[in-house]
């Protein structure tokens, strides 16, 4: 079976290279195209693209998903099945290209949290589970028929860099058992197993919109369950922030990586109590704890 793997962040890299040590037929990867990074704007690669190339794949890198020769060049490789994993919205002269179609791994359960940041959403709602989906494309974004799913629970105190993590190892075992899955189907000249998402029972739908910096921006109006649960779902990255006046000196854009109820060194008042801010970092600073922090403006 022919393969086109399309992905760019490292969420993306654990399947391909599991697909590639497993002997499965990746004829070519399709990611994003180089950008200038850093103070001397030096190129810089997609993580998928430097696996990719370390072992030897063809690599595309389209600036239109829709330019002709582009769309050519995929058709060339003559493709059975398209696998997806954090990328870009595909037009349907791509996806519906393969004779086997092309599926995608979302890193929810869906049908909730559709859209670009479903991890971060998911744990700033304070959810105790989470998981990953396969799921064929169609035209509506994310809501195509459900392959498979896998569930991990989600720690009061776990930041998203940690469910991040753990959901890139369980969607890269999930993306070879999707495969298996579709190759088992072809061969047997049998359906491929799919539930609708409208027929999963999910309670009301939650979004999960991209994130930008004045998303990150902590609102001391909320509680502070709810404080803590949008600082861990934003830690490491992009991080949470707030503007923060200690010692009659006021510092804009503090970044806050993690916190913990009541009066702590650094705390904020929110609307049902305290919260202490227990690891933090000024513009231009290295992040620390908050008693390190202070110890530094002294």
């Amino acid at each position: 079976m022919r393969i086109i793997y399309m992905g760019t962040p490292e969420f993306a890299v654990a399947p391909l290279k599991a697909l590639v040590e497993g002997g499965y037929e990746i004829v070519a990867v399709v990611t994003m195209p180089d950008k200038p990074a850093g103070r001397g704007h030096h190129v810089q690669y997609s993580a998928v693209k430097e696996y990719a190339l370390s072992v030897g794949l063809p690599v595309l890198q389209p600036e239109k998903l829709k330019d002709e020769a582009f769309v050519e060049e995929l058709r060339s490789y003559k493709a059975d099945l398209q696998i997806v994993v954090a990328f870009r919205m595909l037009p349907e002269v791509v996806w519906a290209m393969p004779r086997l179609g092309t599926f995608n791994l979302h890193a929810s359960l869906l049908p909730q949290y559709r859209g670009a940041a479903p991890i971060n959403w998911a744990v700033i709602n304070g959810d105790k589970e989470t998981g990953v989906t396969t799921f064929m494309l169609k035209h509506e974004i994310d809501t195509g028929n459900v392959i498979l799913q896998e569930r991990i629970p989600i720690g009061d105190n776990e930041n998203v860099g940690s469910v991040h993590d753990r959901l890139m190892e369980l969607g890269t075992g999930l993306v070879v058992r999707t495969v298996d899955l579709i190759a088992k189907s072809d061969a047997e000249g049998t359906p491929l197993p799919t539930t609708a998402q409208a027929e999963i029972e999910a309670g009301e739908l939650r979004p999960a919109p991209k994130i930008f910096k004045e998303t990150c921006e902590i609102d001391t109006t909320k509680t502070v369950a709810e404080v803590h649960n949008f600082v861990r779902g934003l830690s490491p990255y992009p991080a949470a922030w707030c503007n923060l006046t200690i010692g009659g000196t006021t510092y804009e854009n503090v970044k806050v990586f993690a916190t913990e109820k009541g009066h702590g060194p650094i705390s904020l008042q929110c609307a049902d109590g305290e919260i202490s801010l227990t690891e933090l970092q000024l513009p231009g600073k290295k992040r620390m704890p908050a008693k390190a922090l202070l110890n530094g403006l002294r």
